[in-house]
């Protein structure tokens, strides 16, 4: 059997190392806010060329966090797209704003063009949401944020170590939002979660956010360290056993992205001639493929066909977010419909890639697939 994904292999090399780095974490004695916490967001800001940042309880709850943080309330829109993970919107939700909901294009990223028509009085930010593991084309959102004075929250959950014009998503925007759910590009054990910030005062902000508001080495604030909340805040802790293995896999996160590059490689050579859309590579943009997203209108068909064949894939997303029941009635969506978004979610379904799968699986799963192909 071939699995959508697995962590199993992953675990059992590095399973010497991990119980050992758990082992000496806990007995530290700090279970929360210790030096694994200062040495992960140390690393991660290094090794993503961001400016600041902090590591929270999950991807869910920096998006949330980063949306508080940029006073993100009550009445305000956010601009986004449909075809993404809940959190994107139920975030938003949560704020109180509302959502005004953009088309996306061919690349399954939102279709740049047509934002500045969602555009209202009450629009707040945009939040572009890197799916997949392809980078949105910063430099129009950028440019359109500017002229319309609005905020910027990447959504980089899926697209850890991806790059638009050479540059890291998640530095972009006022903030960026990472997961580290266990089947992301760098993922825990669990759950976690970063925020980047490009502003000091956002960025000690948002750490005031993730623990209740309470202040934290900051030796001009009187209630410094004291459990007294300076803002409306949120339980949102990662725990150093979570970041002990962040901290030991980050090291081979761009080892990880080469090889999901490769097999990619391999996938679009062998499926190349066949009925199937596959992704591209959009220009300016390095994609690191979190997944592999193929869509053919006989899908279900063929998820069939290879379940048959012991291969099993995943549907990333089979709603789009505005047709489920509790949000379709809370969103803007002019014209009231999607088409591009309706359209691909019939026909979406992702290859299992993941670094430790085998090119002579993936070569196994192209063939399985283009005699599928042929039959249906």
């Amino acid at each position: 059997m071939i699995k959508s994904w697995s962590y199993i292999e992953e675990y059992k090399r590095l399973r010497k190392k991990i119980l050992k780095s758990i082992d000496k974490t806990l007995i530290s004695g700090q279970i929360f806010f210790g030096k694994e916490l200062q040495k992960f967001e140390k690393r991660f800001i290094k090794e993503n060329n961001l400016k600041y940042g902090v590591a929270v309880g999950s991807g869910t709850d920096a998006l949330y966090i980063a949306l508080l943080g940029l006073g993100i309330k009550r009445g305000d829109e956010i601009i986004t797209v449909s075809n993404t993970a809940i959190p994107t919107v139920s975030t938003i939700r949560n704020c109180g704003a509302k959502v005004r909901f953009v088309d996306i294009s061919s690349d399954y990223l939102i279709d740049t063009d047509n934002i500045e028509k969602h555009i209202s009085k009450n629009t707040k930010a945009i939040v572009p949401v890197h799916l997949y593991g392809q980078a949105c084309n910063m430099e129009k959102i950028c440019k359109i944020a500017k002229k319309h004075k609005l905020k910027i929250i990447e959504d980089c959950a899926q697209a850890q170590g991806a790059k638009y014009k050479n540059k890291y998503v998640g530095s972009f925007g006022d903030a960026g939002c990472f997961s580290f759910y266990p089947t992301k590009i760098l993922g825990a054990y669990g759950d976690g979660g970063f925020i980047s910030a490009n502003s000091v005062n956002l960025y000690k902000k948002i750490k005031r956010i993730r623990f209740y508001g309470i202040e934290q080495n900051n030796k001009k604030n009187k209630f410094n360290n004291k459990y007294y909340a300076n803002e409306f805040g949120i339980n949102s802790r990662i725990s150093e056993i979570q970041l002990s293995i962040l901290n030991l896999k980050l090291l081979q996160v761009n080892s990880w992205i080469k090889q999901r590059r490769k097999f990619a490689k391999v996938y679009s050579q062998e499926l190349k001639n066949t009925s199937l859309k596959l992704p591209i590579e959009n220009i300016n943009c390095k994609h690191v493929f979190h997944l592999y997203v193929v869509c053919h209108p006989k899908r279900d068909k063929i998820i069939a066909k290879l379940k048959e064949n012991n291969i099993l894939v995943n549907i990333n997303y089979p709603f789009p977010i505005h047709k489920m029941k509790a949000y379709n009635a809370s969103a803007y969506i002019k014209h009231n419909r999607l088409p591009i978004s309706e359209k691909i979610s019939k026909g979406i379904f992702s290859l299992p890639l993941y670094p430790n799968l085998k090119e002579n699986e993936v070569l196994k799963i192209s063939k399985i697939l283009k005699k599928i192909l042929k039959t249906i």
